[in-house]
């Protein structure tokens, strides 16, 4: 083949050659995902909710007082530390999706409506510990952070986004649904069976706040459960002529009385609604129960968390 004296037309040559000898061959198979390269602790600034004051403060010591709050001091390390883990992940999370809480103009607040839990009074050896044993631990699911939920007792099997939290604003495959804990076995009397009355009146009242109708009078044959979800759990209700999901009915009675959607019996008493059930809490993610019971086993942080989440990376972003 004669080339052309020209630069032009040298290169469109070369490129033909070049596509015929590599046209029959396989792309290169792309990369696995790699962490960043291990940086330097950020720092952040924390809204105090109570005083209104913004101060800065390095984020491993945020993570001391979130854990202080989320979780008993006097449990095994390992177990503090799985929830510091989990912490140190939300708290990422929320600044780079949601910009921390732009409201008070700060990566975050000590308002656990907005933000997390925080009280930092409770901090003690075992959570310093518990933090700096993780220190820049964090979960991700092919190089994004995880939503990282947790639940104080998930009744002895854990549940999906889905059907605990009624959550299906994206995928969520790396929560592992219907794993047993043995939870159940270790927990407080009032995780393993508790029942509480609610009046009617608050019913039709919390219905009406979820669904914006009023679902009408109520009776024992017009209240019930119509749906379980995979791990047993009440994922939808009939409250008169409204259908509501478990979770936001939850949620609208108040979620430290209708302790979870875990039930076993939801039904009209006299001018109650009378509802029984087990465990404390969603149920997605990681069960704090369960996490005590696996620390007192000897099981790691990590451990831990791998229990309770799948094909994830737990990735040290920082020194």
């Amino acid at each position: 083949m004669k080339l052309p004296k020209n630069k032009k037309g040298l290169c469109l040559v070369l490129g033909i050659i070049i596509t015929l000898l590599f046209s029959g061959c396989p792309p290169k198979a792309k990369k696995p995902f790699e962490p960043k390269k291990v940086g330097k602790e950020p720092t952040i600034t924390l809204y105090i909710n109570e005083t209104g004051e913004r101060k800065r403060i390095p984020i491993e010591e945020y993570i001391q007082g979130v854990v202080a709050a989320e979780m008993d001091t006097s449990w095994p390390v390992n177990a503090l530390a799985a929830q510091a883990i989990l912490a140190r992940t939300f708290t990422m999370k929320q600044i780079k999706t949601k910009g921390g809480v732009p409201q008070h103009k700060a990566d975050a607040s000590t308002s656990v409506e907005e933000f997390q839990a925080y009280d930092a009074s409770k901090i003690n050896d075992n959570v310093r510990k518990a933090v700096a044993m993780t220190r820049g631990e964090v979960i991700r699911y092919k190089g994004e952070y995880i939503n990282a939920w947790f639940s104080a007792c998930d009744g002895g099997e854990s549940a999906s986004a889905a059907e605990g939290l009624a959550y299906h604003k994206e995928k969520t495959p790396y929560i592992k649904a219907g794993v047993k804990d043995g939870c159940i076995n270790i927990t407080v009397p009032e995780n393993k069976s508790w029942t509480i009355r609610f009046p009617l009146a608050s019913v039709r009242g919390a219905v009406k706040e979820v669904t914006g109708k009023d679902p009408g009078p109520l009776n024992s044959s017009n209240v019930k459960i119509i749906k379980w979800g995979p791990s047993g759990r009440a994922e939808s209700l009939r409250i008169g002529n409204t259908v509501v999901s478990g979770p936001a009915l939850r949620l609208a009675l108040g979620n430290d009385k209708m302790r979870s959607i875990f039930l076993n019996k939801f039904t009209v008493e006299g001018n109650n609604l009378v509802v029984s059930g087990k465990g404390y809490g969603h149920g997605v993610g990681m069960c704090q129960w369960g996490a005590r019971k696996f620390a007192e086993q000897g099981k790691s942080p990590e451990d831990i968390i791998r229990f309770y989440f799948r094909d994830i990376t737990i990735d040290k972003m920082w020194k």
